[in-house]
């Protein structure tokens, strides 16, 4: 039987681990990701302990106090309501601040989803290769073929839309661009020496793919999957706005824009509010997002 010399440096390369740490290390080092992570902080906690600390219930009505107007405006202001009010009296602050929690969970939870089941998808696809490659690859073309939003509007439009069938629909309709990416990220990782180095030392396939390749593909999809946790709340707020998602009482950007929009003239802040909260969260995932990447492809392109 005739050798195969393995190359340690191509097997300390599977740690992924080591990849993703020296990443995080060089995109924390530049200012637009710092400025990012602060401000998401900072909203992410006021989301969090805001509306625990004031007790003030999102969907309590005040028909008195309707149409308040925020600090700022100078007039009429409450400081008990520092953003305003809406048509029925309810805080804006609480309200706003509590849309951006299920803001972000759906759009975390979905983007999660993407990853893991277009992980998998494209890992089986990418190693094993011929019908198994064939079969998977034409349902992605299948999956590809459905714009995201269409699909969303479709499913949702014929049921009542909820937090887990939004994340649900959401998921499986935006996971073939990740099969993609992984497959022909591990067709090139599987011709690589550490691998076939494994191969002839006896590791069984489920070993090689879960061990050494998902290790190292994965954490790169995984920077990139932080700019499609913005995406992700773009469309939620989307659909909110269209009445196809998270139902009334319960708050959220799209559904609060939507109520707003027949007040643009006498009560502004009812829509503009959230829009604010939102443009701040997703410029701030996009900055984070952003240096990860040049972090990702200064090490990668140096390497």
């Amino acid at each position: 039987m005739s050798s195969i010399d393995i190359n340690p440096d191509a097997v300390t390369k599977a740690d992924g681990r080591k990849v993703s740490s020296r990443i995080w290390r060089q995109a924390f080092a530049s200012i637009e990701f710092r400025i990012g992570m602060v401000v998401l902080v900072l909203l992410v906690a006021a989301a969090l302990v805001y509306p625990w600390l004031s007790g003030i219930d999102p969907s309590k009505m005040n028909v008195r106090a309707r149409f308040t107007p925020p600090l700022f405006m100078g007039e009429g202001w409450s400081w008990e309501h520092p953003l305003g009010t809406d048509q029925l009296g309810r805080d804006m602050l609480i309200r706003t601040l509590v849309g951006l929690r299920y803001s972000l969970l759906i759009g975390i939870s979905t983007t999660v989803l993407m990853v893991l089941v277009g992980a998998i998808v494209g890992l089986f696809s990418g190693y094993f290769g011929r019908r198994i490659d064939t079969i998977l690859m034409r349902l992605t073309d299948a999956q590809l073929s459905i714009p995201m939003i269409i699909l969303a509007i479709t499913i949702l439009g014929v049921s009542r839309p909820t937090i887990p069938s939004i994340i649900l629909v959401l998921g499986l309709a935006g996971w073939p661009v990740y099969a993609r990416v992984m497959r022909s990220t591990v067709m090139a990782e599987r011709k690589k020496e550490y691998v076939r180095g494994a191969m002839v030392l006896g590791a069984t396939d489920w070993r090689i793919m879960f061990m050494l390749i998902l290790p190292l593909v994965l954490p790169p999809i995984a920077f990139v999957a932080v700019l499609d946790v913005a995406r992700m709340m773009i469309f939620e707020s989307v659909l909110g706005f269209l009445g196809l998602g998270v139902q009334p009482p319960t708050p959220t950007f799209g559904n609060i824009i939507s109520d707003g929009r027949k007040y643009l003239i006498n009560a502004w802040w009812i829509a503009t509010m959230p829009g604010v909260f939102l443009v701040l969260v997703l410029t701030s995932i996009n900055l984070m997002g952003a240096a990860l990447e040049r972090a990702r492809n200064a090490i990668y392109g140096g390497a």
